[in-house]
């Protein structure tokens, strides 16, 4: 028998099912009616805006916050109402909580000795946590003496030593700069796979949840938008909010899309799938073309962002990649007319 699939993802097991989640602060809603399944061993990112519900909705999942209604089940158990303590979830935050006056390695143990596990018992779980994140051999330096990406490995460590089934994790990266962000991106993801445990991850940045994801939920407004693949969510956005949110988007409606598309509705185009072209270039049966006025150029160093004035009104942006071109080149081509072309399989229509 095939296995089961959540929007592609194969899936064994439910670890998480949200089920009409709310949360009300007075009269402010802050998660309204959310439905969520999460698989077992998945990395699930929740994305979104800040004040979005997606930070809300962890932190129930935690325990830390209790649900106005709706249910919460870990693993098939009703947690809804339970405290913190007795879920089987660790929470990793943006601001490590590390203790500065011990030691790494004591660090990792700091949760197995509350919970009185035997001292070679600990000792023995904390270096097998330490490897799983490739800290191997830090175990006697200070969180002081160490980059913001290892404090945040020690971190990482220190959640996975008592085994947790669900990892939460709340912007663990915020704090870091860009270029360790990225680093960390694919280590946190090489370790997700390594100790194949779910990993629940909050972000507002979509590059970040384009990277690691399995699945990515889009929050808006305290309610999801959309849930599915990397690819699903970028490649063909549910809603308006999805298609400017993640990535850059261009939306063509209305009077623009009946010129352009031939149909009244809204239509997305992502910039890197338009090509510009000569204006009297033949058009592929393929393909989908429409004449215009390069207005802005914004060279990015590796790529160029086009606006593109469209001749039945309107602009569309163009992102070209700048393999042959230098900036002089591409800056010269303001007000130059040209035409733009894009498959006709790369538009999709957004049902509102």
């Amino acid at each position: 028998m095939a296995a089961a699939t959540l929007d592609g993802v194969s899936v064994d097991t439910v670890a998480i099912r949200l089920r009409g989640l709310r949360k009300t602060f007075g009269s402010v809603v802050a998660v309204d009616d959310v439905d969520l399944d999460i698989a077992d061993g998945e990395f699930l990112t929740l994305l979104g805006p800040s004040g979005s519900g997606k930070t809300t909705v962890l932190r129930m999942i935690a325990g830390f916050e209790l649900p106005t209604a709706g249910l919460i089940e870990l693993a098939g158990v009703d947690v809804s109402h339970l405290p913190p303590f007795q879920r089987d979830v660790n929470t990793v935050f943006q601001d490590y909580a590390l203790f500065p006056h011990l030691s790494v390695q004591d660090n990792v143990e700091y949760g197995l000795k509350v919970k009185g596990v035997g001292k070679d018992e600990r000792r023995r779980r904390a270096v097998e946590a330490l490897e799983s994140v490739r800290l191997e051999g830090y175990g006697e330096r200070k969180p002081s003496e160490m980059s913001g990406g290892q404090r945040q490995r020690v971190a990482l460590a220190r959640a996975l030593v008592n085994r947790p089934k669900v990892l939460l994790l709340d912007e663990p990266l915020g704090a870091l700069d860009l270029k360790l962000r990225e680093q960390m991106q694919i280590e946190l993801k090489a370790i997700q796979r390594d100790v194949g445990i779910t990993f629940v991850f909050v972000t507002h940045d979509q590059e970040e949840a384009l990277t690691m994801s399995d699945r990515i939920a889009v929050f808006n407004a305290g309610r999801i938008e959309q849930v599915g693949t990397p690819a699903q969510v970028y490649e063909r956005p549910a809603t308006e909010f999805v298609a400017g949110f993640v990535g850059t988007s261009n939306l063509l409606r209305g009077d623009v899309s009946t010129a352009v598309v031939g149909v009244d509705g809204v239509f997305s185009i992502r910039p890197e799938k338009i090509r510009m072209v000569e204006l009297d270039s033949a058009i592929a049966t393929d393909h989908r073309c429409v004449d215009g006025t390069i207005a802005e150029v914004i060279y990015v160093g590796d790529a160029t962002r086009f606006v593109v004035r469209l001749d039945v009104g309107g602009s569309l942006v163009v992102l070209q990649q700048n393999s042959t071109s230098s900036s002089a080149d591409v800056l010269a081509t303001c007000d130059t007319h040209i035409r733009l072309c894009w498959r006709k399989e790369d538009e999709f229509r957004i049902y509102t």
